[in-house]
């Protein structure tokens, strides 16, 4: 399986997804860092 930039938000999401079900009090930081990271793509700084 090749991992690419579409398969790679769904897969964040889902695993974001079980830590926060496992341990609710890292749900401020998954939450931050996701925003910071999609915010980066989004203006180009970081590609992948």
């Amino acid at each position: 399986m090749v991992i690419t930039a579409a398969n790679l938000q769904p897969i964040v999401a889902l695993v974001a997804g079980v830590l926060i079900l496992v341990m609710p009090r890292l749900l401020n930081f998954i939450v931050a860092i996701y925003l910071i990271i999609v915010g980066l793509i989004g203006l180009g700084i970081v590609h992948f």
